[in-house]
C-alpha cells in the first residue's frame, strides 16, 4: 500500500504571481531537522532520464537505488528531467505514469518525496499532466513544477525549467510536437522572468549549500555536449552566487567536471534507463573528474561541513566519489 505521509512532510509557500517569485517548498519531517536550526545531514538521492516502461535496464537500476537508499536513508529523491519516453504523457490517465513511475519504483526506501523538473521528452507531450496535483492523488510521491525552490535549511535546491532555453526545439524541432503553452507567444519574456526571479533568489538566499537542478548540461562531455544557451545566460549567475553544484540530466551518462574558474561542480545523473555507449568527447583531464557510459544513479549527502557526492552503476557498485573536502569551503 502507498505511503500517504509524503505530502505531509512538504510545506507549500507559494509566491503570488504578481511578485514574480518563484515558488517555494519547505522539506520538512525529515531527520535533519532537529528543533528547527537545521544541522544535522541530508541525503538525496539524484537519476534521470528514466521512464521507459522498464526497458534499457530501468528496472534492475530502480533495485539498485531502492537498496542504496535503504542504506543511505535518504530524505528525498530528485529526478533531472525525461521522465517519460519518448513524448511525455498524454494526460494524467496516462497509464505510462504507472508502467514508468509508480509500478517501478516500488522498493520502501523509494516511497519518499520525489521532487522533478522536466525534460524535452516530457515537453513534447502534456506539459499539464506532469504538473497537475491529479498525478499526487495517483501516487502521493510525485511533486512536479517548471521552476520552484526547495528548502531545507541546510541547503536549497533551485529548479530551472532549462527546456525552453534551447533554441532549436523552438527552430528545427524535427518531427516533433512541444508543449509550449505555458510559455508561448513571449518566450523572451518568460526566460527574461525565470532568469531575474533565480538571480533574486541565489542573492537572498544564506543557505549553507546552494544546488541549481535543471535538466539540460551546461558542461558535458557526452552526446549532446555544452548548451550554449545556458552557458550564456544560466551560468553567470551561477558563478555570481557562488552556486555549489549544478545537478542535470539529459546526457545519458554518470559525470563530474570541476569548473576551472570557481568551486562550481557540473554533475550529470541521466543514466536512469537507456545509456549512449561509447558516445564521448575529449575534455580537459584537469577539470573531468568521472566519466561513465553505463546505467546508474547518484547520492548527494549533506551535512553542515560537507558535501558527498557518489556514483553508482547498475549493479549498485560505487564508481565514484567526491567531497568538499578535496576544496577549500569559504562561505558561511
Amino acid at each position: 500500500m502507498r505511503v500517504a505521509v509524503l505530502l505531509s512532510s512538504v510545506v507549500w509557500f507559494m509566491a503570488a504571481a504578481a511578485l514574480a517569485e518563484l515558488p517555494r517548498l519547505e522539506h520538512s519531517g525529515s531527520k535533519y531537522f532537529k528543533a528547527g536550526n537545521g544541522d544535522g545531514s541530508l541525503a538525496v538521492l539524484v537519476v534521470g532520464d528514466w521512464g521507459r516502461k522498464g526497458a534499457y535496464n530501468q528496472t534492475q537500476v530502480a533495485t539498485q537505488m531502492g537498496a542504496v537508499a535503504d542504506a543511505a536513508k535518504i530524505d528525498f529523491l530528485i529526478s533531472t528531467g525525461d521522465n517519460f519516453y519518448n513524448d511525455g504523457l498524454t494526460g494524467v490517465d496516462d497509464p505510462n505514469f504507472y508502467h514508468s513511475f509508480a509500478d517501478i519504483y516500488t522498493a520502501p526506501s523509494l516511497e519518499k518525496q520525489w521532487y522533478n523538473v522536466l525534460g524535452n521528452h516530457d515537453y513534447r507531450g502534456d506539459v499539464d499532466a506532469q504538473l497537475s496535483t491529479a498525478l499526487q492523488d495517483k501516487d502521493p510521491r510525485w511533486l512536479c513544477m517548471t521552476s520552484f525552490i526547495l528548502d531545507t535549511k541546510l541547503a536549497e535546491f533551485f529548479f530551472v525549467d532549462t527546456t525552453p532555453f534551447s533554441d532549436k526545439y523552438f527552430t528545427d524541432p524535427e518531427d516533433h510536437v512541444y508543449d509550449w503553452s505555458g510559455l508561448l507567444p513571449d518566450r523572451a519574456t518568460y526566460l527574461s522572468n525565470l532568469l531575474a526571479d533565480l538571480d533574486s533568489a541565489l542573492r537572498a538566499s544564506k543557505a549553507r549549500w546552494k544546488i541549481v537542478v535543471g535538466h539540460h548540461t551546461i558542461k558535458s562531455a557526452g552526446h549532446h555536449g555544452n548548451t550554449v544557451e545556458l552557458e550564456a545566460q544560466l551560468l553567470p549567475i551561477l558563478e555570481a552566487h557562488d552556486v555549489d553544484l549544478y545537478v542535470n540530466g539529459h546526457d545519458h551518462c554518470l559525470e563530474h567536471i570541476s569548473s576551472s574558474r570557481t568551486k562550481l561542480q557540473f554533475l550529470t545523473s541521466g543514466a536512469g534507463s537507456k545509456a549512449w555507449k561509447g558516445d564521448v568527447s575529449s575534455w580537459d583531464p584537469n577539470e573531468m573528474k568521472f566519466y561513465y557510459d553505463g546505467q546508474g544513479f547518484m547520492t548527494l549527502q549533506i551535512s553542515s561541513d560537507e558535501v558527498r557526492v557518489v556514483y553508482y552503476g547498475i549493479n549498485g557498485e560505487v564508481l565514484h566519489q567526491w567531497s568538499t573536502s578535496e576544496l577549500s569551503v569559504s562561505r558561511m
